[in-house]
Formats: C-alpha cells, sequence, structure tokens
C-alpha cells in the first residue's frame, strides 16, 4: 500500500488541517509528517513524486491532490491576498505576480462546484471551491487586506484567523451604529469646509481624503472605554491634528477659531506660544454608554514623528505611577503620515522598545492617514518597502491596509486592532490609504507635482457622500438626512466662531494640566533662591547602611563584595564619599520622602564606569537585586539598561518626566556627545516646549564630559550647545565638582515647585579621584552651591583670579600645588545657567589686589562655555585659556592631547 492508498485511509479533514499546520508552522508537527508534506510539495513543483516512495507511473489520486491544492489556494490568500485587495480609492493597484488565479494552483474552472475538505480549515466545513474562494476573497482582498502571517506565535494566527472568519471579515452594524458613523463623518468634512470658507488659505492640514480615520478612532474610544480602558494617549503630526481636537477630544471650536483669528493668549507671564497644529490638549470625555475617559494629546513640533517616543513615555509615566503597572487601563494611540513613518528612523526606535521591560506600554495603535504623497513627493520616491507600514513587521506585528473610502471596513479595522492590543499587548498597524484633498497645506498647488493624481481626486466623491449614498440604498435614511445633520454641525460652528470674536483673547489649556497643579512656573529669581535640601542625618545613616549591605543568602562575585564593602567603609569609617556613594544617597533620600526614581539609558544599571551598580546581579543565577528598593522606602527605583539609542530613549524620558513630576527622570549618555542623536528633542521639546506649549519638563539628562586622551567623541558634550539654546529660564546647566554638590542638585531639583530640565555635565576620571569626596555631614548639612569660592588661598596674595568649571578645577590645582604658587586662586562655576551673578560679584570683590581675571576650559576656544561667557559675564574682563579654534573636539592621539592640555595649563599660570 503506497503513501497515498494510506492517505485515502485517513479522514481527509484530519490530513487537511495537519497539511495547513505544515505550512503556517512547519516545526510544530510530527517530524514524520513534516518529511512527508516536504517530499510532496518537491514532487509536486517538479513534477515527479517518486521522492515520497511511489513508483514510477502511479497515478495520484485526485482528490488527494486538490485538497491539498486547494491548500495552497488558501494559504497563498493568506500570505499574499492583500496584494490584491480594493484599498485604493484614487489609483489603479500595482500589479504583483503571481496572482491568486486558480490557474497558478492546479485548480480550474471545472473544480469550482467540487466539494473539498479544505473548507473546514477556515471555518465553512466540507464545501465548494466556489465557496472556499468567495470566503477568501470576502476576508482578503475586498477593503481590507491584513499581514500577518510572518507572526510566530500559533495563538497569535490562530486568534487572527478566527476573528477574521467572523461574518468574512466584514462588519454587521445596526442602523442606529451605522447612522452614527455618517454623523461623525459629516462633523470631519464640515469642520473643514467650514474653516476653508471661513479662513481662506490659511494652513490647517486637513483631513479631508482620510476623513475615515474621526468615525474610526471614535469606534476605538468607544469600544475601548468598554473593554476598560480609561486613559488614551494620543501622538499625531499636523494633518487632520485640529478637526482630532474639536471632533474627538472635544476642544471647543471656539478656542480654535480664535487660534485662527491670531488672538493674544491670555497669560500672566510672556509666552510665546506655537502655530494652532502643534499645540496638545487634555480633555475629559464621556463616552456614548456613560464610562468617563481621559484623553491626551502631546504636543508636537514639525519634527513629525518626535512625538510618537514622547506619547509612550506618557504612557508609561501613567503605567508606573497611577495604573500600578495595569496596562489595559491606558492606550497609547499613534497617528502617523504615510511618508513620515516609511522615513523617520525614530519610528523604528520607538517599535524596538515596544516589548523591553524598560519602555512597553501595552501595545500602541499605530495608525497611518495614508495619503499617497509627502509634501509633494510621491510613494514611489518616498520609500523602498512595498508599504509604509513595513516597520512594523520588525515586531511581528499585524498590519491592516484599508481603504479610506470605506468607512465601515475602516472601523472593522480599528476594532480588530483594539481587540488584538488587549488580548496581547501588542502593537498593531492600521494604515488607511486615501489622498489628499489639497496641496500639503490649502494654500499649496499640488498639481505642480502630481497633476494625474489630483485629477483623479478633483472628481472623487467624499466619503460622507460615498456613504450616505449607501445607507440610502439600504433604506436606513432618506434624502434630507445628511443636509440636516450638515446645517445643525455648521449652525454650531458658525456660533463658535461668533463668540471667539466678542473676546480679544484666548485661552490656552496646559496639556497634563490635572497632574501639575501643585507646580508653577518657575522664573529666573526661582531658580536662583535658596532652596533646603538638607536631610536628617540619623536617617541618611539608616539609608547607607541599608545600600552598603548585600544579601547574605545570595551568592556574588568578589569585585562586586568588594565594591559594596569600600563603599560601607567610605560612609562610616573613613567619612570619605565618592561620587557614586553621593549619587546613591541622594536617589535614597529622595524615595525616602516619597519620590520615584526612574534612571535610563545604555549601561545605567552598573553605569558605563562602572561606578553606580544600582542594579547588582549573583553570581550563580543572574538574579537582579536592587538595594534601593529592598530599604523599604514609600518612593520606587526604575532603572533600565536602554536600546542602542538615544533619539528615542531620550524623547521617551522627556514624555515619562512630562506626565510624572514627582518622579526623577533621568536619562544618562553613554558619553556626553552621544546626545547629539537626540538634537531634535533638545532643540524642539527640552530646551523650548515651556515657552511653546507652557509644559512643564523635569527630566534630568547625565552627560559624562571631561578631556582625558580618549578622542573627539568620548571628551566633550558639547556643553556649546547647550548654552546657546538657553534664554530667560528655560532649564539649568551644571557641572559640578563634589559629590555633595551633585546629592544637593539633584535634591533641590526634586524639591522645587516647578520644573525645569536640568542638563549636567558628570564627570569621568573624576568618579574614583582621590580629591573628589564629600563627607556625610555636607550631605545632611550642606545644600548646593552654584558657584564654589577658593577656600584654600590667602585672598590678600592672590593676583590672579582664575574662573573654571567641571573636571579641569582639579588639573589646575594639582598644576598649582606642583609650582607652589599662592598667587592664584580657582573659582567653580557649578551651576552654568543661569549664572548666579550676584554670588560671583560678591567673590570677586573678595579678592582685592586681583588684576588678571582668566576664564579657563580645557575645550577649544570655539567650543566649551567661553563664547556664552562673552555673551553673559561682564563684572570684569576675563582673559581666556583654552585650547586653540578647532573643528573636532578632541585630538584622536593621546600624545597630542597632552600636550595641548599641558599648553592650555601653562597658560593660565602665565604672567599676562
Amino acid at each position: 500500500m503506497d503513501r497515498f492508498s494510506f492517505l485515502n485511509a485517513v479522514h481527509p479533514a484530519y490530513i487537511a488541517e495537519l497539511y495547513d499546520k505544515y505550512l503556517q508552522f512547519p516545526d510544530t508537527i510530527e517530524p514524520s509528517w513534516r518529511a512527508f508534506f516536504q517530499g510532496f510539495d518537491f514532487g509536486i513543483e517538479n513534477g515527479s513524486l517518486e521522492a515520497l516512495g511511489i513508483k514510477s507511473g502511479s497515478i495520484v489520486p485526485e482528490g488527494v491532490l486538490k485538497e491539498f491544492q486547494v491548500i495552497k489556494l488558501i494559504d497563498a490568500y493568506r500570505n499574499r491576498g492583500h496584494l490584491f485587495t480594493k484599498t485604493n480609492p484614487v489609483r489603479e493597484r500595482r500589479k504583483y505576480t503571481p496572482s491568486l488565479a486558480l490557474g497558478n494552483f492546479g485548480l480550474g474552472e471545472e473544480d469550482l462546484d467540487l466539494q473539498f475538505e479544505a473548507g473546514s480549515i477556515i471555518g465553512l466545513g466540507k464545501t465548494t471551491l466556489r465557496d472556499i474562494v468567495n470566503h477568501l476573497e470576502a476576508i482578503y482582498c475586498d477593503s481590507i487586506g491584513i499581514e500577518y502571517m510572518y507572526i510566530r506565535n500559533p495563538n497569535e494566527i490562530q486568534w487572527i484567523q478566527d476573528w477574521l472568519n467572523v461574518n468574512d471579515n466584514h462588519p454587521k452594524f445596526s442602523a442606529e451604529e451605522k447612522k452614527h458613523l455618517l454623523k461623525k463623518l459629516n462633523e470631519a468634512i464640515s469642520f473643514e469646509s467650514f474653516l476653508h470658507s471661513k479662513y481662506v488659505g490659511q494652513k490647517r492640514f486637513s483631513i479631508e481624503g482620510v476623513d475615515s480615520v474621526i468615525p474610526g478612532l471614535d469606534t476605538l474610544i468607544e469600544k475601548g472605554s468598554e473593554k476598560g480602558i480609561e486613559h488614551f494617549v494620543v501622538g499625531m503630526a499636523h494633518r487632520g491634528r485640529l478637526n482630532v481636537l474639536a471632533n474627538i477630544f472635544g476642544k471647543s471650536p471656539e478656542a480654535i477659531f480664535s487660534e485662527f483669528d491670531s488672538k493674544e493668549y491670555d497669560e500672566e507671564e510672556l509666552f510665546d506660544g506655537d502655530v494652532k497644529y502643534h499645540m496638545g490638549w487634555t480633555s475629559f470625555r464621556s463616552t456614548d454608554k456613560g464610562k468617563k475617559v481621559r484623553m491626551d494629546l502631546a504636543p508636537n513640533p514639525s519634527h513629525l514623528e518626535t512625538v510618537n517616543a514622547v506619547v509612550e513615555g506618557i504612557a508609561r509615566a501613567k503605567l508606573d505611577n497611577q495604573w500600578d503597572g495595569d496596562e489595559k487601563k491606558i492606550l497609547p494611540i499613534l497617528i502617523h503620515g504615510d511618508a513620515a513613518i516609511a522615513g523617520q528612523g525614530v519610528v523604528y526606535e520607538v517599535v524596538q522598545m515596544a516589548q523591553l521591560d524598560g519602555y512597553r506600554t501595552g501595545g500602541t495603535i499605530h495608525i497611518v492617514a495614508n495619503n499617497q504623497v509627502g509634501f509633494t513627493t510621491n510613494y514611489l520616491d518616498a520609500r523602498s518597502s512595498t508599504y509604509c507600514t513595513d516597520v512594523g513587521k520588525v515586531t511581528l506585528s499585524p498590519v491592516l491596509h484599508v481603504n479610506a473610502d470605506d468607512v465601515e471596513a475602516v472601523c472593522h479595522a480599528f476594532s480588530f486592532a483594539l481587540d488584538f492590543r488587549m488580548k496581547f499587548g501588542r502593537d498593531v498597524f492600521l494604515d488607511i490609504l486615501g489622498y489628499r484633498k489639497y496641496g500639503h497645506n490649502e494654500g499649496d498647488e499640488p498639481r505642480f507635482t502630481q497633476p494625474k493624481l489630483y485629477k483623479a481626486i478633483a472628481k472623487h466623491k467624499n466619503p460622507r457622500d460615498i456613504y450616505a449614498q449607501r445607507l440610502a440604498k439600504e433604506g436606513i435614511i432618506d434624502g434630507q438626512f445628511v443636509s440636516q445633520l450638515e446645517d445643525t454641525y455648521k449652525l454650531d460652528l458658525e456660533e463658535n466662531l461668533e463668540a471667539s470674536r466678542k473676546k480679544d483673547k484666548t485661552v490656552i489649556t496646559e496639556i497634563l494640566a490635572d497632574d501639575w497643579k501643585s507646580y508653577k512656573l518657575g522664573n529666573l529669581q526661582d531658580i536662583l533662591t535658596k532652596t533646603d535640601t538638607k536631610f536628617s542625618l540619623e536617617t541618611l545613616d539608616k539609608l547607607a547602611e541599608g545600600i552598603t549591605k548585600l544579601p547574605e543568602n545570595k551568592t556574588f562575585i568578589k569585585k562586586i563584595q568588594r565594591i559594596v564593602d569600600d563603599r560601607k567603609q567610605r560612609y562610616f569609617e573613613t567619612n570619605e564619599l565618592d561620587w557614586a556613594m553621593g549619587e546613591l544617597l541622594s536617589y535614597a533620600t529622595l524615595m525616602e520622602e516619597g519620590f520615584n526614581v526612574r534612571i535610563s539609558g545604555q549601561d545605567v544599571e552598573r553605569g558605563t564606569f562602572s561606578h553606580r551598580h544600582a542594579i547588582i546581579k549573583t553570581e550563580d543565577d543572574s538574579e537582579e537585586i536592587n538595594l534601593h528598593n529592598n530599604l523599604g522606602l514609600e518612593g520606587k527605583m526604575y532603572i533600565y539598561n536602554s536600546l542602542l539609542s538615544e533619539y528615542g530613549v531620550v524623547g521617551f524620558d522627556y514624555g515619562y518626566a512630562m506626565a510624572a513630576p514627582k518622579t526623577l527622570t533621568i536619562w544618562e549618555a553613554q558619553f556626553g556627545d552621544f546626545s547629539n542623536g537626540a538634537q531634535i528633542m533638545l532643540d524642539q521639546y527640552i530646551s523650548a516646549a515651556e515657552s511653546k506649549w507652557k509644559v512643564q519638563n523635569g527630566l534630568v539628562m547625565l552627560l559624562p564630559h571631561g578631556y582625558e586622551g580618549q578622542g573627539s567623541e568620548h571628551s566633550s558634550a558639547r556643553m556649546e550647545r547647550y548654552l546657546q539654546l538657553c534664554s530667560r529660564h528655560n532649564m539649568v546647566l551644571a557641572d559640578v565638582t563634589t559629590p555633595a554638590n551633585f546629592f544637593h542638585l539633584l535634591r533641590r531639583h526634586m524639591k522645587w515647585n516647578f520644573r525645569k530640565p536640568l542638563i549636567v555635565f558628570t564627570p569621568k576620571s573624576l568618579l574614583r579621584h582621590p580629591k573628589v569626596v564629600s563627607t556625610k555631614e555636607e550631605l545632611a548639612q550642606g545644600e548646593f552651591q552654584e558657584v564654589i569660592d577658593d577656600t584654600s588661598v590667602d585672598k590678600k596674595k592672590v593676583t590672579s583670579l582664575v574662573f573654571c568649571t567641571g573636571k579641569f578645577y582639579y588639573d589646575l590645582v594639582e598644576r598649582r600645588e606642583e609650582n607652589g604658587r599662592d598667587d592664584v586662586a580657582f573659582v567653580r562655576l557649578e551651576q552654568l545657567f543661569p549664572l548666579a551673578l550676584d554670588k560671583i560679584e560678591a567673590i570677586i570683590k573678595s579678592y582685592p589686589n586681583a588684576t588678571d581675571y582668566v576664564w579657563a576650559q580645557e575645550e577649544p576656544r570655539n567650543m566649551g562655555a567661553w563664547g556664552y561667557l562673552l555673551m553673559n559675564f561682564n563684572l570684569v574682563k576675563l582673559r581666556v585659556a583654552s585650547r586653540n579654534v578647532y573643528s573636532s573636539p578632541a585630538a584622536g592621539s593621546s600624545t597630542r592631547s597632552k600636550a595641548r592640555h599641558k599648553k592650555v595649563i601653562d597658560s593660565v599660570f602665565e604672567t599676562p
């Protein structure tokens, strides 16, 4: 009896199911069956079945062969059906080969009415090939195309297939639900047409062409609230933003119209503001079924996808601090443009964060408002991938491509995304394929670059009218229904417009405002006012004991044991606390006072220079132990090694700090100039957000800085760039030189009743420098010193007063000691911005015989703080001692670097 005779003896439905499983997950089936199916496929492809042990001339039972071919057809629809959909409303789809024609699977028209057991694997039971094809066409090739067969989890694959099989992947909305969808479509379209008529030629970046995103979002929020979601965090760029604010977030049209009319902001203090389609918003919405949900729209600059990371950070902060890690309570939603999601690298960085412990948020729903064009660029010039959403496959996320003209299909796809995300806690991508009615903005002429496309768009009906015509045919609405909807909505807009023009000012609502009720916007005087950062020495002793003792029932490598023992000795015996002890104790004291601490970055758990060791691993099983979290304090420490990203991670941590003012949120660069990779976050958010959007943020950036002969990329944190971004009271820059001052700097940062970004140029060699130590009394009883005077000299003898900052101070002191000089004093500027000019002036006056005033820096003259001081320091005329002007921050040769360093120090001690 040959193999095919055996197959005839086995129930065909079982064989069909087994072969289907083999095609999807070959490694999950029994090895002998897998070998048989591999041989079968090989034989069919090569016209010979001898590989299966079937003698030449044997006849393969036609029924068995066709069953296998039908299963291959089903598999092809699952894998490639998305290429043959009706998803493009204004263009012909590109042609792909091979097609899904029956002939490509050894089947023909004559087989359509034959019955096949293969129907059972798609939920139809034994049925005709015609029914199987109709079912597959409806699921995979209508208004929704879905990509999912690359997913490696069989449970997810099965869940998706079961979901799609219901109603042939078509929604079954009631008449009332259909009327509601039409109402939301009308709101989307009428809002844009109203703005177009009242504010002719003004930029608004309308949603027209992908209008169905509005009812889709409405569906997502309504159904999401029923599943227990209480908080939605949304990020999007300009396209459709005003429409989303009005029709999803409930921002009053009156407020929007005031922004169009360029009213002054009703502010107590000077506030620069931003264009209307960049602003954020927070609202509280009551759903149709009476659920209360919170909705945040993050502010977003013109760097389109930057907001992705910020939204994820906001969501994670809420998860940690409000929802106790329950990912089903909050949902991040990111709305992308097609050109941006394909072209912006931060998208990939954020996608790679999705399942990492330090960054996961339980799955994000990504929505692409696909206009099929960038500013003016055709999609063929905008990407190499087939789809703009192909980045979603990195994390094996399902991707749905949907015709934007089919509002029911769009809302059905949103329902799928919600269900999948809530079930599996993973990302989903929705590619809503439409068009852009106007140019990049409403004053642009799109026919310059897209004449053919815009000829088609000009003749194309909007999705509301398409859907209204469909509902009229179904007998659900009459001919007056749409006009009544439109008249009612536009009347409301007219009333809001009239109200807005009766006011001479508009009011901005702060994003996440309720989280910041006890905080004010800090000014320059607030930053420079003394803040009490003292801490009980008795309690400090207890905290120190807790972080200098390893669990006795665990085994650790000897080097770790020595490090912890050294910390204990430093605190309890020699009273010489190094940088790590000052830092770790600052975290512990803040946690004792109820603050949380979050630190992320590359290798932050142990620290790039192995100084921190906040996470200690056991030797035998690599169990992670956080001594701070074993202290029984009110606050928690969250510390995570990040992926190798700066842009995405800084954006994430910035978003976290935006939503968690009571958490000390720190991003540490591996080396200071690695922050170059996050420059967009620095320019658009960190330095300017308070001025543009009235958004406070307390993100701390730790940037290792110091010239120690490690080359151009491991020396300078490029402080000149940060100083150039400083203005009025937008952030704080520090370059501290003692563990105690670092301790008090971080404590002051959290003790303020306002928040500012804090940039700290942190040391490398000073982490273990014998002179960089502080006493526990300096921690407990001290305060942050913006300026540190030289207490080791007789001020009357000093003729040369040298100002410096950071690690360079210790190099200068060493030379002074070598030369036995007592006529030179060194004053450390620990806070570079804002400068404590009153304190600096008082110090200058305390040196009665000083005639030579020097600014000394180890950076080249065109870098470091010198240019900033030229603009902001006029108390005395400074002589500069620095490296020459260079294009590279430092020499690659350690020998050359040492020579340049020596030359700078020599110039400090020269008589002018």
